[in-house]
This record gives C-alpha cells, structure tokens and sequence, in this order.
C-alpha cells in the first residue's frame, strides 16, 4: 500500500530537520575542539615540561580588557545557516519557498557568526609590572586570577606565553 503524499512531506521534513540536527551538532563538536586560553593557568600540553624564566616585580597596574579571538572557526556562520535556510523553507510555497530559504540561511549564517564571535571574547586584565631590576613589562591575560595594584607576583616567560602568578 502506498503513503500518501502527506505522509511522505512528512516523513521528508523530519529526515530534514534530524540531518539540520545532526549537522549542527556536528560543527558544535568540532568548534568544541579548538580551545584556546589566555589564562595563567593554562598551558598547552607542548608548553609542559620546558624551562622558563621567572621574574619577581610588583604590580603598579591594573586595567580590565577584553581577549576575544582573531577570527571565528565558521562553525556559527554554517550551523545558523542550515538552521535559517530550513527554518526558512518551511514559509510560503514554490518560489518563494526557495527565496524564504535562501534569505533564511543568509540570515542564519550571519547571526550563528555574530553569536560565535560573541561566545569567544573573555574578560581579561591588562598587567602593569614594574621588576625588581627596574623594568616595566605590560601583560595581558585572563581575568580568571585576582591580580592587584602593590602585589607582588612572579612574571613567568620563554617557551610560550608570559604570565603574571601571584607570589
């Protein structure tokens, strides 16, 4: 016996949206995947085990800043525009079904862009360090370690990234 054409629209719209599913999950996995961090907390499993420099000084200032990341991964532009365009497929009919669609996925990509761009910024501190040698040296990093003006702290260089740690 065969499905009537309702059925078979049916049948189609979820295969459409389990695959829209399936495909944002995917690029949500691999967005996942690229983690980069700015905290003095943090290092890299190639920055383990190698020597570094520390330095002592004192902290003579402190001012929030923003860390966000270069560029975005494209991972926000294509699930938002496979969410846009299937969404907008399901408005009106024939042509302007197509013209729903596309104007959907162009919508969507530049709004899953925006949200992924927002998601990579962090609140980071820019580091003023006087050494005890005299120096100054800037540094930015995460905000994830409480640092304030007349701490001493431990300025940590070479092999990566400099950090600024409490004493």
């Amino acid at each position: 016996m065969k499905k009537s054409n309702m059925q078979q629209g049916a049948h189609g719209d979820t295969r459409r949206w389990l695959a829209v599913l399936a495909v944002a999950g995917s690029l949500a996995v691999l967005a996942g995947c690229a983690h980069q961090s700015a905290s003095s907390s943090v290092y890299t499993y190639g920055q383990a085990q190698r020597e570094q420099i520390v330095r002592l000084g004192t902290v003579e200032g402190v001012r929030n800043v923003v860390i966000q990341q270069d560029r975005t991964t494209g991972a926000g532009t294509l699930a938002g525009g496979a969410l846009g365009g299937v969404a907008g497929s399901t408005i009106g009919g024939g042509s302007g079904r197509v013209l729903a669609a596309i104007g959907g996925g162009v919508l969507g990509a530049m709004a899953g862009d925006s949200i992924e761009h927002r998601m990579s910024r962090k609140d980071g501190l820019e580091i003023t360090v006087r050494l005890d040698n005299g120096e100054t040296r800037v540094i930015a990093q995460e905000a994830d370690v409480p640092i304030s003006v007349g701490q001493r702290v431990r300025v940590i260089s070479g092999g990566g990234p400099t950090r600024v740690t409490p004493m």
